[in-house]
């Protein structure tokens, strides 16, 4: 069917028949898309947003059709996938920049758990048998005092926080060196 029929159809109200025998060019644009990189899927979005262009710019009484079909659609195709692959890429480097920073926080997690690990072997192993008494095996003050052989609870809540706080002061040393 020719360009100047499927307009008339178009205008006279045929919307439908116009748009199948539109339809008909959908091989040759999926060709293009595919060609450029696409999936067939895309092709079919491609044309289908083309169409709606198109069909808007049918509305619009002033339209003058200087160009064939097939012409309109190839070019109203080939920007529309290229807006779409500019968004797409924009969205995989968005996609990629937020993979490499959760890889850099998970080796700096890492890192942490490694420095916990290091400061607690660091320390003595009285105060890593406190420590481990305490939070590990959640032992209270007062079996941590018999275990322990300290003269009052008071002693062995002492020794704890003394323990940490030196566990606490080589972890920090360890976290400086790798911030810097």
């Amino acid at each position: 069917m020719s360009d100047q029929k499927i307009l008339e159809l178009y205008r006279n109200g045929n919307r439908e028949k116009a748009f199948k025998n539109l339809y008909k060019l959908y091989p040759r644009i999926e060709k293009l898309i595919v060609s450029k990189g696409g999936k067939k899927e895309d092709a079919l979005d491609v044309f289908q947003e083309s169409l709606i262009i198109l069909n808007r710019n049918l509305e619009n009484s002033n339209f003058q059709l200087s160009s064939s079909f097939y012409t309109y659609l190839y070019s109203v195709s080939r920007f529309v996938w290229n807006d779409f692959q500019k968004k797409h890429d924009k969205q995989l480097i968005l996609d990629i920049s937020r993979a490499e920073i959760e890889i850099h926080n998970n080796v700096l997690e890492e890192k942490k758990y490694e420095n916990a690990e290091n400061a607690f072997k660091k320390l003595g192993k009285r105060c890593q048998q406190i420590l481990q008494l305490f939070y590990y095996k959640a032992k209270s003050f007062k079996e941590i005092t018999k275990e322990m052989n300290f003269s009052s609870e008071k002693i062995a809540k002492n020794q704890k926080y003394k323990c940490l706080v030196k566990a606490k002061e080589i972890y920090r040393e360890k976290m400086e060196i790798i911030q810097s």
